[in-house]
């Protein structure tokens, strides 16, 4: 099964970086060094996030305060959309739509995917590079691309795209419904295509670099559980995506072409639409094809990474690894055949609605595996509780908690009663926003050190964590409850209705946690954007973890190794290792063994 990289290969491609001197642009610009096109990932979602989180606040204010005039509305949205400073319904509408997209799709899957599959997959399975260097640039410019139509797509003069960030017809498939639904749709669709391009050349680079550019003894049950998810989260990208493009595709075509794959009987005005004969249920189901595995695509690298820094910093084993793994292979077939309980509500079936059922009650078995797995390599350990370890164990923490109101979302009957209310609300911003947007940032303080050479302030990342994490609670617990009685999602005020006059402070108390842990994140952005510059210098292994990465110079370099790539001779988490006596450790006074340290005399090789 392990596949072994030759050394002539390797060698030829460290001559090469010898023999042409990089410029500025092909170093820092147009690099095929995965690390650099890691760095260009991670860089580019932090901006967007910030965008994301903008937009946030802005329509926090607006459901906290409706009708109350802000003077950053004004400055922000201008005359159009906010006169005298009061947000117009339409705007909210649009900020919603660009947030939600903004947030799945260029913060969390490309922060996770793009980031870490790019710098830790040639580092940790022990290869040069990507399989495809140049695949490996287009696939972020392509992603780049689709960041500029979309933010693009805020200055139209109709707006952008206001259909919600699922984007269902007929809103999103006739340009004259609502302004939302004109230029700014049609960016929206090209941005996406765009972005499904850079996701699938990215995932098949990916899968291509972790099956054949593997080092000598690195076989699959020796990979850390980072690979694992990365790869997996590869393949599920792989089967999911073009299904998203065939829709965008398709409604494009609706809306320019004159087809009516999504479009039934339509009066618009007093007069029926001239084609008609689709159904708006088909692109439901097109689209939860993806958007179900997609919380996977998010949620998995985050999981893999999670894996990682709680057992280097637990300084045990992980617990279960075949556990672990083979949930991460469930959870990816499951993924496929749950797409339905987002649409108990659309006339499904009650027979299909009870097999749906089932299949998401189902998936709650490989993802409970893994939180136990993390609980009990947590338990006894000798935890260094720095900030990436904070943030893994906050993973857990809202994994947990946003996982079990999937088991109330994920039943059909129950399903009713909360759907499209502040209830879905909370679960998926806990189980996949707060919980992937926590991995991101378990990631990036526990690898800074390998991306640039220095460490992140410590002090600073505490500050962050305890406050990002009683905001976090403190925004989205209380919606379960507001979602409970029945707010809906999406309406910018909800004064029309006298029976949620009672929850308005609700949503003031919402709004102020929501302004905190916004704030807070200037925190992290000086504590990044400084340490990148001023921070300490870092050694070449400041966790004291096992695994490849931390074998290579701190100093970045092309080819990752100076001399010959090294071969892997153990399992990714031998830490706390006894010798035979059970005097010492295996490498008397160091409690990790690297994977390179060859198995002395009868040892035995851990992989349970």
């Amino acid at each position: 099964m392990s596949a072994i990289a030759t050394a002539p290969a390797h060698d030829h491609h460290e001559d090469h970086g010898h023999h042409h001197k990089q410029t500025f642009i092909t170093k820092y610009i147009f690099s095929t060094d995965h690390k650099m096109i890691a760095k260009q990932y991670l860089i580019t979602g932090i901006l967007m996030g910030i965008v994301g989180i903008m937009m946030s606040v802005l329509f926090r204010l607006q459901l906290a305060w409706p009708e109350e005039s802000f003077m950053i509305f004004e400055w922000l949205l201008g005359d159009r959309w906010a006169p005298d400073g009061v947000m117009t319904p339409s705007i909210y509408l649009a900020l919603v739509t660009i947030h939600g997209t903004i947030m799945v799709f260029f913060v969390l899957t490309a922060g996770l995917s793009g980031t870490f599959s790019n710098l830790l997959i040639p580092l940790q399975i022990g290869a040069r590079d990507m399989a495809s260097g140049f695949m490996n640039m287009l696939s972020y410019w392509l992603f780049f691309i689709s960041c500029v139509i979309m933010l693009s797509s805020l200055f139209i003069e109709s707006g952008p795209a206001s259909a919600g960030w699922t984007i269902y017809p007929p809103l999103s498939a006739l340009p004259q419904a609502i302004g939302g639904s004109g230029m700014g749709m049609t960016l929206w669709l090209i941005s996406m295509a765009i972005f499904i391009a850079s996701s699938l050349l990215g995932s098949l680079n990916y899968i291509v670099t972790v099956l054949n550019l593997r080092t000598k003894g690195m076989s699959m049950m020796r990979l850390p559980l980072t690979i694992w998810a990365f790869f997996i989260t590869a393949v599920i990208g792989v089967v999911s995506f073009p299904v998203l493009l065939s829709a965008a595709l398709l409604l494009i075509m609706d809306r320019s072409f004159g087809t009516s794959f999504f479009l039934s009987d339509i009066y618009l005005e007093g007069e029926v639409l001239s084609h008609q004969g689709g159904s708006p249920v088909l692109f439901e189901h097109l689209f939860w094809f993806l958007g179900h595995p997609e919380v996977y695509i998010v949620i998995l690298p985050a999981m893999g990474i999670v894996s990682e820094v709680l057992a280097t910093n637990s300084r045990k084993p992980i617990f279960g690894y075949r556990a672990m793994v083979a949930s991460i292979l469930a959870i990816a077939f499951l993924s496929t055949i749950v797409w339905g309980h987002h649409m108990f509500v659309s006339g499904m079936n009650p027979f299909l609605g009870s097999v749906f059922t089932f299949t998401t009650l189902l998936i709650a078995i490989p993802s409970a595996v893994k939180a136990f797995n993390w609980i009990t390599t947590l338990w006894k350990g000798n935890l260094q509780m720095n900030p990436a370890m904070l943030f893994s164990i906050g993973f857990v923490s809202t994994f947990i908690t946003g996982g079990l109101t999937g088991i109330i979302l994920g039943d059909s009957t129950l399903d009713i009663n909360v759907h499209d209310t502040y209830f879905v609300i909370a679960h998926f911003h806990l189980v996949m926003g707060i919980s992937a947007i926590y991995g991101l940032l378990a990631g990036v303080y526990h690898w800074f050190p390998k991306l640039f050479g220095r460490m992140m302030n410590k002090n600073l990342g505490y500050v962050h964590f305890w406050i990002t994490a009683v905001g976090a609670y403190g925004v989205f617990f209380p919606m379960h409850f507001i979602g409970l009685a029945g707010l809906p999602r999406r309406y910018y005020t909800n004064t029309a209705f006298p029976y949620f006059d009672d929850l308005a402070d609700v949503n003031v108390i919402i709004t102020i946690f929501a302004i905190i842990t916004a704030g807070v994140q200037v925190v992290f952005l000086y504590n990044f954007f400084s340490s990148m510059f001023y921070g300490k210098k870092a050694t070449q292994n400041p966790w004291n973890s096992t695994t490849l990465e931390w074998t290579t110079p701190v100093e970045h370099i092309h080819g990752n190794w100076p001399g010959a790539i090294p071969s892997v001779y153990r399992w990714s988490y031998d830490y706390s290792k006894m010798n035979l006596e059970g005097t010492d450790y295996v490498i008397p006074g160091q409690d990790y063994v690297p994977q390179t340290v060859p198995l002395q005399d009868h040892e035995e090789e851990m992989n349970h």
